[in-house]
């Protein structure tokens, strides 16, 4: 059950014909911090309505950090001192209640569209369509959480008059099972099998791509019917896609999928979801399940009888990073999605994993004897997850329930691979610590950690939680299928040890496989699908066990030419026209060691004791939603 919902409260305001002139200033105050709020809110992070080009190794602060930051000012901008609790209290509960009919929400949509316009967040039309987009869940989310008479004056007036506990801090339960010692794995014997695991994430197909469209235009995503034209003397669209911010048309899909054979035969495929484009300003749920099957039977069409197993991403629903745990019924839930995956994904997954999906969006299985494959559903974990401003406390049990399935793990001495969308490293601070400590509690059982959603080429360290000194664990983040934004088309392939009774299953290497979009879209071409690299020999690793990537980090610190080569390859060999400096590097190197949140901590050795890496210079940007 959720924590908090709309509540009655004493205090309040008495009828129009009673206020005098100070109950009437304050409603006038009121209404002034209501246009802060809509400011702070009514555009949140999770619309991505513009990302400029460059690199980003960490998350943007989101819409709860900023309206924290901001209530100092609104309080001394608006007088806010003068209101009294029972008064602020009352008009709350007002506004909750009256916020809910559908002329209400129709006048918060309309001033959000006023100050998307004002604030140039977005050409007109994407303003118009994302408000009314995102309006009445936005809306439904406020009044239960930021909004609600005791979150809202604790925010504004102190702790005297409420209690703003908005992603307060939490913890899940381990089991009283000591832990065992720590043993990393053997390395296999010489001629032992070695499984190949296709990798496939952040797909983004665009149906609406157009060849020759205006892969400059001012909506956030280009490339497309609507974009126009672009002037006589640029260049549009690329046929294969274009170095902007553009997703793919489906014959770029298809060409991938249809070229696998240089890196097969695959054993098993991960694939870890983003599924539509990014065109989050005018998705339906129609829209959604069109890419949903349409990508689902191409997939099943090349990969045949290789088993698929997928993972939920971010921008499946609509609104984009709007996942309400199972507490939400109704229209307003999830189980559209959830239902339409479980029947896409059914021909894949056994009873079991399809009723915690219809569920949760989460699910675990047995590929081989000996390993258990767990999908997460990390949009619980995710900063732009607006409905979790009402309870973020472990949604839908996921990390408790993942708890259960790692000490049975445990005690049948099975191997675990763990696959999901948004790493741990950028998901809200609660659940990335819990998630932190739970990775170091089943180190002998974690064999591998797999990840997409930032659409580049990147790892993250887990360490001991005692000293942050041992490196127990990474979690591989693989590059995007799309070019969003201004990259080459992109697959990972991993190496596994394979089944065998005793097998570690730990990944032994992986390579990384892109179409170069210069060599593709040249007249006469055809596209062809070529190795970029293999992780350990571009980089000298011994092997691919954790040690081995800190190791690489460190390395990187003080060999310039081998950032710039990791540089290269982060970018799937397309990176930007500029130069990665000595801030850009330490904080890029940070995001490697930063698998926990909110941690600067993990990054204490990287510089001298009187610095510190920048994570939010000048030339960083808001993620690749």
């Amino acid at each position: 059950m959720p924590r908090r919902g709309v509540s009655q409260r004493q205090g309040h305001p008495r009828s129009g014909r009673e206020q005098g002139p100070e109950r009437s200033s304050e409603a006038f105050r009121l209404r002034c911090l209501w246009m802060g709020l809509v400011l702070a809110l009514a555009l949140p992070d999770s619309l991505c309505l513009w990302v400029p080009a460059g690199a980003h190794p960490l998350p943007a602060q989101g819409p709860p950090a900023r309206l924290i930051s901001i209530a100092p000012r609104l309080r001394n901008t608006f007088g806010w001192w003068n209101l009294t609790c029972p008064a602020c209290k009352g008009l709350f509960t007002i506004i909750d209640i009256g916020l809910k009919q559908e002329p209400s929400v129709a006048h918060v949509g309309s001033i959000a569209i006023k100050l998307c316009n004002l604030l140039k967040i977005a050409p007109p039309s994407v303003c118009q369509s994302a408000v009314q987009l995102f309006e009445g869940d936005m809306v439904e989310v406020w009044t239960r959480s930021v909004l609600s008479p005791s979150e809202a004056c604790g925010l504004l007036l102190g702790s005297t008059c409420g209690h703003w506990d908005v992603f307060s801090s939490w913890n899940i339960s381990l089991p009283a099972v000591p832990k065992p010692p720590p043993r990393p794995p053997s390395p296999p014997a010489p001629g032992a099998p070695v499984s190949r695991i296709l990798f496939l994430t952040d797909l983004h197909w665009d149906h609406d791509y157009l060849e020759g469209a205006d892969p400059n235009c001012a909506d956030p995503l280009c490339c497309r019917r609507g974009s126009g034209m672009p002037p006589a003397s640029r260049p549009g669209a690329g046929y294969w896609g274009e170095y902007s911010k553009c997703d793919l048309p489906l014959r770029t899909l298809e060409s991938l999928l249809s070229g696998l054979a240089p890196a097969s035969p695959f054993d098993m495929v991960y694939w870890t979801g983003d599924i539509p484009a990014h065109d989050v300003w005018q998705q339906s749920r129609q829209d959604q399940l069109r890419a949903l099957n349409t990508l689902t039977a191409l997939v099943r069409k090349f990969l045949g009888p290789v088993p698929v197993y997928p993972a939920v991403g971010n921008h499946e629903s609509t609104p984009v990073n709007g996942f309400p745990p199972p507490f939400i019924e109704g229209n307003r839930s999830s189980q559209w999605l959830y239902q339409a995956m479980a029947k896409a994904w059914e021909p894949w997954l056994p009873a079991e994993a399809l009723r915690t999906l219809r569920i949760g969006g989460y699910y675990a299985l047995s590929p081989y004897p000996g390993l258990r494959l767990i999908s997460l559903n990390m949009n619980f974990c995710s900063r732009e997850n607006f409905w979790l401003l009402i309870n973020s406390t472990d949604p839908a049990g996921q990390l408790q329930w993942l708890v259960g399935e790692l000490q049975a793990a445990e005690d049948r001495g099975d191997k675990v691979h763990i696959i999901g969308h948004i790493p741990p490293g950028h998901c809200l601070k609660s659940w990335s610590w819990n998630y932190y400590r739970i990775v170091d509690r089943y180190e002998n059982t974690l064999a591998g950690q797999f990840f997409g959603h930032t659409h580049v080429d990147e790892f993250e360290i887990f360490y001991d939680e005692e000293t942050l000194s041992r490196p127990l664990a990474v979690a591989f983040i693989a590059p995007s299928a799309t070019t969003y934004i201004g990259l080459n088309p992109g697959y990972r392939v991993y190496e596994i040890d394979g089944n065998y009774p005793g097998s570690s299953h730990v990944v032994l290497d992986h390579e990384t496989f892109i179409l170069n979009l210069t060599q593709a879209n040249a007249p006469g071409a055809t596209p062809h699908w070529r190795r970029l690299y293999k992780a350990r020999e571009t980089y000298g690793l011994a092997n691919a066990l954790p040690a081995a990537w800190h190791d690489l980090v460190y390395r990187m610190r003080g060999d310039t030419q081998l950032f710039q080569t990791f540089w290269f390859l982060y970018h799937k060999g397309h990176p930007p026209s500029e130069p990665c400096g000595p801030p850009c590097r330490l904080a890029t190197l940070c995001a490697q060691l930063s698998a926990r949140a909110d941690s600067p901590a993990l990054c204490r050795h990287l510089v001298p004791e009187d610095g510190s890496p920048d994570k939010h210079g000048p030339w960083a940007r808001p993620a690749y939603c």
